[in-house]
C-alpha cells in the first residue's frame, strides 16, 4: 500500500495536469468557438425550446411536467459526464467551455422534448412514446449533431443510446403521473 504522502502527491500532480488542460480548452474556446456559428446555434438551442415550451405548455400541468423535466436534466448531465470521462464521446463547440457536456442537449433539448411528448396525447401508451423518443434521439438527433461536428463518438454507437433514452422517457412519464406529495406544514 502506498503511503498517504505519495497518494496526495499523485492526486495533486493529476489535478495540475487537468487544470492545465482545462486552461488550454478555455483558450481554444475563446479563440475559435465563442461567437462561431455553431456556438450561436448552441445558444439558440439552449433558449428557444424553453421559450416555446413556456408558450405551448399545458398550464394546468406545469409543475408535474417540470418535475419530470428536471429529472431528465439531472440524468442527462450525469450520463453525459460519465460518457465524456470514459472517453465514449465528447463535444466540440460547447456553449460554456468548462462544462464537459453539451449544455443545449442536457439542459434544453432532452428535457423539453420529453416534456412536450408527455403533453401530447397523454393517454397514448408510454412504451410507444418511449420507443419513438429513443429512436428519434439515437438515430436522428445524435447523427445530426455528429454531422454538424458538435458530437464526436469515440467508442459509442448510436444504438447504445436507444435503451437509455427509452428508460429515461419511461421514468419521466412515471414521475409525471405522481400525485402523492405531502403538504408542507
Amino acid at each position: 500500500m502506498k503511503d498517504n504522502k505519495q497518494v496526495r502527491r499523485l492526486i495533486d500532480e493529476n489535478y495540475d495536469q487537468i487544470h492545465k488542460l482545462i486552461q488550454e480548452k478555455i483558450e481554444i474556446w475563446f479563440d475559435y468557438v465563442v461567437f462561431s456559428s455553431l456556438w450561436w446555434l448552441g445558444v439558440a438551442l439552449s433558449v428557444i425550446p424553453w421559450i416555446l415550451w413556456f408558450i405551448f405548455r399545458n398550464k394546468n400541468s406545469t409543475d408535474r411536467i417540470l418535475y419530470s423535466g428536471f429529472f431528465v436534466i439531472i440524468i442527462s448531465i450525469a450520463l453525459d459526464i460519465v460518457g465524456d470521462q470514459f472517453s465514449l464521446w465528447h463535444y466540440r463547440f460547447n456553449v460554456i467551455p468548462i462544462v464537459p457536456t453539451y449544455f443545449p442537449w442536457d439542459i434544453t433539448l432532452m428535457p423539453v422534448t420529453v416534456m412536450f411528448i408527455l403533453q401530447i396525447k397523454p393517454d397514448t401508451n408510454p412504451f410507444i412514446k418511449a420507443i419513438v423518443f429513443a429512436v428519434f434521439s439515437a438515430y436522428i438527433a445524435e447523427p445530426f449533431f455528429h454531422w454538424l461536428g458538435i458530437y464526436v463518438t469515440l467508442s459509442w454507437k448510436y444504438t447504445y443510446s436507444v435503451p437509455i433514452q427509452f428508460v429515461i422517457y419511461l421514468v419521466a412519464h412515471y414521475l409525471s403521473r405522481r400525485s402523492h406529495f405531502s403538504k408542507f406544514y
